[in-house]
């Protein structure tokens, strides 16, 4: 389901401008792949300027050249009309480019605004202090639409907080360029287009925006033009408005992605139960729980959405073990009271979970695959010595690589070496592999391309289909549309009652995502 967004024209450059950036012929090679193959590159000043490919095509490598975060070895950067050699992150923020990453750049022991603070050039704002900065960080979350509580540790942030906290970071800078990666990915529709109206505000200041982004209504609302990459190197080039959501997806990835077709959910009985889990918040930054309640039974979906920060984080802590304070019988795996037990005893009895954060709780970065198999999968590779079998741990990781077609330099490759999509494969892959009875995922598809999103997608619904009940958790609204039975959304720490996805409407999960179902009837418990 798509949401309905606002067009947009193209906008170019008057002509006595110079162009704002310009790549001639980038190339950058590592010794798995080249990742950049002799890339053209042109941005205006002012222009919206989408970079659209799929996971693994060399979007990030690129953005990191521009920033400074990497070198090419092949090629020229031209700013302003002026060949440069940017050699460092510092010196692009200097010359006026911020960019927020997809995987982010904060110190967890600081504050939101400590790492702001941190992040901010001396020389371009030598007499903010850090109470001058919180305040500023208040003014611009404000107007931009972005929730942030400046004195919040960011080690108590969901994935989506830290999020804004970067966006946040980049918009203090006041940038002449502006690389935004996966933007929207936490934020309600109503939010998305609020942050629209101040991108093309700072668009018709001359700000220029390269908006990297998975969600193609949004890059044919707002972009006004488009460069694709697909292995490393340009495939097209095109204006998005004037293109469908098929032929961005043929020009990304060579073909129509897979399309979904999910049947009429046979439900079976109650697999995961929660009632009148209440818990309080670990710490002053954190959400309290309130009296929760959720049901998913064998071979449904059961999506959950929300914006980050509404409990989330909380709840999934609780559902895997991490957090063991929930009262005796308050969760429930098949009737048998797991409020209390460990993650090694729910994994036991057929609990597997994929954490929103890929690096780090998902995977461990400096291992490789076939190691990180071993961090939920065990039981599958182990003698019955009690020694582990390495080369069945090799054959497994090998056959998951296959399976969902994880491109990676090898079994030896280190998760962080991967994508951000293809690492997400590969752990939603080691865990559907274990054929759970019941596989709790958060945020599954979070800047991921639009193939590998729908590979994804179609193996939580094969899983559902044969009997495996699933617990969605999401911010895409697109998504749990798609692929949920039934919703329910989360805010300020509580549940919603569930609704069938049929009788429900974007609009109104976006009402609910600020706590407004109260006065909603009819709708199912």
């Amino acid at each position: 389901m798509n949401r309905p967004l606002s067009s947009s024209s193209a906008q170019g450059a008057p002509s006595s401008l110079p162009l704002r950036l310009e790549l001639r012929g980038i190339t950058k090679q590592y010794p798995a792949v080249r990742a950049n193959d002799d890339v053209h590159l042109q941005v205006a000043p002012g222009q919206i300027h989408a970079v659209l490919g799929e996971n693994g095509a060399g979007k990030s490598t690129l953005m990191k050249i521009i920033y400074g975060a990497t070198r090419p070895d092949a090629g020229e950067l031209r700013w302003n009309g002026q060949p440069v050699q940017i050699a460092s992150p510092a010196q692009a923020r200097k010359l006026g480019i911020s960019m927020v990453y997809q995987h982010f750049s904060l110190f967890d022991t600081l504050t939101a605004a400590e790492n702001v603070w941190l992040g901010l050039d001396p020389s371009l704002a030598p007499s903010r202090s850090l109470a001058q900065v919180t305040e500023r960080i208040r003014a611009v979350s404000v107007g931009y639409g972005l929730d942030v509580d400046p004195l919040r540790p960011v080690h108590t942030l969901s994935v989506g907080e830290r999020q804004r906290v970067e966006i946040v970071r980049a918009l203090l800078t006041e940038p002449q360029l502006l690389i935004l990666d996966e933007p929207t990915s936490v934020l309600t529709p109503q939010a998305v287009e609020k942050l629209f109206v101040t991108l093309r505000k700072l668009s018709s200041e001359g700000c220029s925006i390269l908006y990297i982004s998975h969600k193609l209504d949004e890059i044919r609302a707002l972009c006004h033009h488009c460069t694709v990459l697909r292995a490393g190197k340009v495939s097209g080039e095109v204006d998005p408005a004037q293109e469908s959501n098929a032929s961005l997806s043929r020009l990304m990835i060579g073909a129509d992605p897979p399309v979904l077709t999910p049947r009429q959910a046979r439900t079976g009985a109650v697999v995961l139960g929660v009632q009148g889990l209440s818990l309080p918040q670990q710490d002053a930054f954190g959400v309290t729980l309130q009296a929760m309640a959720l049901q998913v039974r064998s071979g449904e979906i059961l999506g959950i959405a929300g914006v980050s920060g509404n409990g989330q984080q909380e709840l999934m802590a609780a559902l895997s073990g991490e957090d063991p304070r929930a009262p005796h019988g308050s969760i429930t795996l098949d009737g048998s009271d797991i409020a209390q037990a460990s993650p090694r005893k729910r994994r036991a009895l057929g609990l597997h979970f994929v954490p929103e954060e890929r690096l780090g709780r998902g995977a461990v970065p400096s291992l490789s695959l076939a190691q990180n198999t071993l961090l939920t999968r065990t039981e599958a590779v182990a003698r019955r010595t009690g020694w582990l079998d390495l080369a069945a741990t090799q054959r497994l990781a090998a056959a998951l690589i296959e399976r969902y077609k994880v491109k990676a330099g090898g079994l030896q490759a280190s998760a962080q070496s991967l994508s951000g999509g293809n690492l997400q494969k590969f752990i939603v892959g080691r865990e559907i592999d274990a054929n759970p009875k019941l596989l709790i995922v958060s945020q599954p598809t979070w800047g991921v391309d639009v193939g590998a999103a729908a590979q994804i997608r179609g193996a939580l619904l094969q899983l559902r289909n044969q009997g495996c009940a699933v617990l969605v958790v999401s911010e895409e609204l697109d998504e749990l549309f798609e692929i949920s039975d039934r919703l329910q959304v989360i805010a300020q720490g509580r549940l919603s009652p569930a609704i069938p996805t049929a009788q429900a409407t974007i609009e109104q999960i976006g009402a609910w995502m600020s706590g407004l179902w109260k006065e909603t009837p009819h709708v199912q418990a």
